[in-house]
């Protein structure tokens, strides 16, 4: 559903990129509040997991996978976190 606005397009990718997230921090307050060993492994997880989403973004960057121009940018580095979030969302929506 790309419009001929790719600024409108990456906004709306932000407002899903909100309520996925929303979603994985509910979820994850759940299974911390469970406590336990699995409440103590999502929160390495989640800390492991945003130092190398972070290292994958700036290695983009270097290595001019991120062009520094207009919105294809700022819209490739958003797709690479709505992944992580998602790909999040459905570990914890199965349990796992």
């Amino acid at each position: 559903m790309a419009s001929k606005n790719p600024w409108l397009d990456f906004s709306i990718n932000v407002m899903k990129l909100g309520l996925e997230a929303q979603t994985v921090i509910a979820l994850r307050l759940v299974r911390a509040s469970a406590g336990g060993p699995a409440a103590e492994r999502e929160a390495a997880l989640m800390v492991s997991e945003k130092i190398q989403a972070g290292l994958e973004l700036q290695t983009q960057l270097m290595t001019s996978g991120l062009d520094l121009l207009g919105p294809g940018p700022s819209s490739r580095a958003l797709a690479h976190v709505r992944r992580k979030v998602r790909a999040n969302r459905r570990r914890l929506l199965r349990g796992d």
